[in-house]
């Protein structure tokens, strides 16, 4: 076999992927083994990294590869990858000519925190960063234990970009929905997945609240080169609930400083929040588009199908079986987080144990009957249709009447859509609900929404305001 193939099949995929997808994940591949196995396929194997590149390419990648290189060739070519042996790493020092590995390193570096001392770099005096134990990371939230599904499917590849290539694409990551949704998860699957590659990275994960009590102790104390050695020299910074940064002018003037150093650095931050960038309020301008400069993700209140995954998974995760049929009962129930999913299956495990009785949808039921009382109080159509005609300032009976201007056909397929998630009502049902119209109608508005909510910020945004305030 020609030895420029590899060559030849990158130079094909250089001018089929966007260019940044090339430079991430096909041009820093190793060159490749080829076995020439006589009329059998021929087999190129390259090595990665980490299994996080792995799978990635192979899923992503793998096929369309393997094709291309087998029409090159003009036979049959299998593309195989493999982990590659991890070597042992070294860290240059300020002098080029100087290295060490990095263990001894880190232990001199982490006895001298420990004393209280300060190391020089370069010609600048700083103190050490935090030794790596100190990650504040949850060692149990890892992609392996998060369910993918439609609503978190887009930050979660994101997420993975980022753990096999940190520094690179999607700097900043700004992921944004509302609460339980699995964004703390995400965020800490990513750290945990750097480190399991690189156990000598800095990554450091906090709540924005911790960030700021940082800033009040280090301004209190005149400290600040402590507080720069701490987050400027990180890898990897992980930061929850930005919105918490609000009216705090010197927390933002600080935290725009290590945003701008990591960034000069090539050092990674992903940033959860309540609300999108442009939708946050009191915080600077400069630092909101620069959240915004990076890739802004949402994750959505979980689909049916994702709700039932979580709770299967959940309960065997607590050494439970939950029978499909009572997962999907819960599920259709339970619809606004992962969170109250998880409380809920808490209440039927909880309810099974005491009892003595199998897990069933009578057991089911009767643990969640205040839940599920208090839902058929509070969310009705009638109740969606009011609050949405209040949100959008349009009546109540325009809901119901055949009036079709943009102002009043909007809010009343938001209405629809709302209804088809947040009730038991059938399609027909809602359609009579709104003035006797067809389910087709009732279908397409459903699905008009649903689509422009994964594309249109300001829509979800909006539409996350009406589900919190349905659900009081």
């Amino acid at each position: 076999m020609s030895a420029d193939l590899w060559q030849r099949g990158c130079e094909r995929l250089a001018a089929e992927l966007p260019e940044q997808q090339f430079n991430t994940w096909i041009r820093p591949l190793s060159v490749p083994e080829i076995a020439e196995n006589g009329d059998a396929a021929t087999v190129v194997t390259v090595r990665v990294p980490n299994r996080f590149k792995l799978d990635w390419i192979r899923n992503q990648y793998g096929g369309r590869i393997e094709s291309l290189l087998s029409e090159l060739a003009g036979k049959p070519v299998r593309f195989d990858i493999v982990l590659a042996a991890a070597p042992q790493r070294a860290v240059a020092l300020a002098n080029p000519g100087a290295a060490v590995t990095a263990l001894p390193l880190m232990q001199a570096a982490q006895a001298l925190v420990a004393n209280g001392h300060r190391t020089s770099v370069g010609a600048a005096s700083l103190p050490i960063a935090p030794a790596l134990s100190i990650t504040r990371l949850n060692t149990s939230l890892t992609f392996d234990n998060l369910v993918p599904g439609r609503a978190n499917q887009m930050a979660r590849t994101a997420a993975l970009h980022v753990a096999g290539a940190p520094g690179q694409m999607y700097n900043p990551l700004f992921i944004y929905g509302g609460v339980g949704l699995g964004k703390t998860h995400l965020i800490h699957a990513v750290g945990n997945a750097l480190l399991a590659d690189r156990p000598n990275a800095r990554v450091l994960y906090l709540h924005a609240e911790q960030f700021i009590t940082d800033v009040v102790k280090n301004y209190q104390r005149k400290t600040f080169d402590e507080l720069k050695a701490k987050y400027h020299q990180l890898d990897l910074l992980l930061i929850d609930d930005v919105q918490f940064f609000a009216g705090k002018e010197r927390t933002q003037e600080e935290f725009f400083n290590a945003f701008e150093a990591l960034l000069a650095k090539r050092g990674h931050i992903i940033m959860t929040s309540d609300t999108y960038p442009k939708g946050l309020a009191d915080i600077d301008e400069r630092l909101t588009s620069r959240f915004d400069a990076g890739l802004t993700v949402a994750i959505e209140p979980p689909e049916l199908e994702m709700r039932v995954a979580i709770l299967m998974r959940k309960a065997e995760l607590e050494a439970a079986q939950m029978p499909e049929d009572v997962a999907f009962f819960v599920a259709k129930n339970v619809r606004a987080n992962v969170r109250d999913l998880e409380g809920a299956l808490r209440k039927i495990l909880a309810y099974s144990r005491f009892s003595h009785k199998d897990i069933n949808i009578a057991l089911a039921r009767e643990a969640l009957k205040d839940l599920l009382s208090i839902q058929n109080r509070q969310v009705g159509v009638e109740n969606i249709q009011k609050t949405v005609a209040d949100f959008y300032k349009i009546k109540v009976a325009d809901m119901y009447s055949k009036k079709r201007p943009a102002s009043i056909a909007r809010p009343r397929q938001i209405a629809m859509y709302l209804a088809k998630e947040m009730t038991q009502k059938s399609l027909p049902e809602i359609g009579e609900l709104f003035g006797g119209r067809d389910h087709t109608t009732v279908l397409h508005a459903v699905r008009k929404i649903a689509g422009e909510r994964q594309k249109n910020s300001e829509l979800n945004q909006q539409l996350h305001v009406l589900e919190q305030t349905l659900k009081g």
